[in-house]
């Protein structure tokens, strides 16, 4: 049984490491207020952006000079999976959890024959996939150094997607990141968007529209784009969701802390009680014998 100094230690430990977990979880509540907010307000844009281009991609649909980034390569070999995860740790299972879709995702395609190529964003993403798939991750992107997060950032990622395209090295490519709901709720997602899904509603539309200049002009300058703005929507979802993940981590570490400070502490008296009745019994027994 441990002594009762190693008790004490041990309970100042866990006292140590619940006052972290409390400042983390107040540090996340702090930072997940303006993550959420600025998630929020690209969600619009980024709708009205899919919508737009989705309801000119339908009036181009079939055309022969519809760009390569709408109508594909006519192939479905190659897949490139753009995995987008954090750059730390310590929010439960928020970065396990995009890393499982994607590679649900990977396994089935090379399960159908399929070439599977991964670009990660983010340090634990890149992590977690290389265990497995080494020699499949064409490129990695570490945003540590990034303070706060800017369409610059998207930008940047998505001109790389787009050179590995065109230099033919994939057919389709699927986002992944996880989409904010609540601070208990974040949800794997996963988007294609090369070539882009054209929504069954736009496509449905009975209105007619004249576009000018031509459709196909338009979706070549507008596609390069959406893809920068899906991609800057992605890394602000995953950084509030990653805040939101690591504030009901460390809510749930006080907790746990605060539990096993209650047992230790139980234990320590208990112990203590014993000993004292112990040296009591002895000092009886002694002034008996004598």
């Amino acid at each position: 049984m441990a002594s009762l100094k190693d008790m004490r230690v041990r309970i100042a430990s866990t006292k140590a490491t619940q006052k972290i977990t409390k400042a983390m979880q107040m540090v996340a509540a702090s930072k997940l207020r303006r993550a959420q907010t600025a998630a929020e307000a690209a969600r619009p844009y980024a709708d009205k952006m899919s919508a737009v281009i989705s309801n000119i991609a339908s009036a181009a649909a079939g055309s022969p000079g519809a760009p390569t980034l709408l109508a594909g390569t006519g192939k479905d070999q190659v897949h490139l999976l753009l995995v987008c995860t954090g750059e730390r740790g310590l929010s439960g299972a928020f970065n396990s959890s995009i890393v499982r879709l994607a590679r649900e995702r990977a396994l089935a395609l090379m399960a159908q024959g399929k070439e599977v190529k991964f670009f990660c964003v983010g340090r634990k993403g890149y992590e977690q996939l290389r265990r497995q798939f080494d020699k499949q991750i064409v490129e990695h992107l570490d945003l540590r150094s990034v303070r706060q997060l800017g369409f610059v950032n998207a930008e940047d990622i998505a001109k790389k997607v787009l050179a590995r395209f065109d230099a033919g090295e994939f057919d389709v490519c699927t986002l992944f990141y996880s989409r904010f709901r609540s601070v208990i709720a974040q949800i794997p997602t996963a988007q294609q968007i090369i070539p882009l899904v054209v929504e069954e509603g736009a496509a449905a539309s009975t209105t007619s529209y004249e576009y000018e200049p031509e459709e196909d002009e338009i979706l070549t300058r507008l596609l390069p784009r959406n893809l920068a703005v899906q991609v800057f929507r992605a890394l602000l979802e995953n950084n509030a969701s990653f805040y939101g993940a690591q504030m009901s981590a460390m809510d749930n570490a006080t907790r746990n802390a605060g539990e096993m400070i209650r047992k230790q502490t139980l234990v320590y008296n208990r112990t203590r009680q014993a000993q004292i009745t112990k040296e009591l019994i002895e000092i009886i027994s002694g002034a008996e014998a004598v």
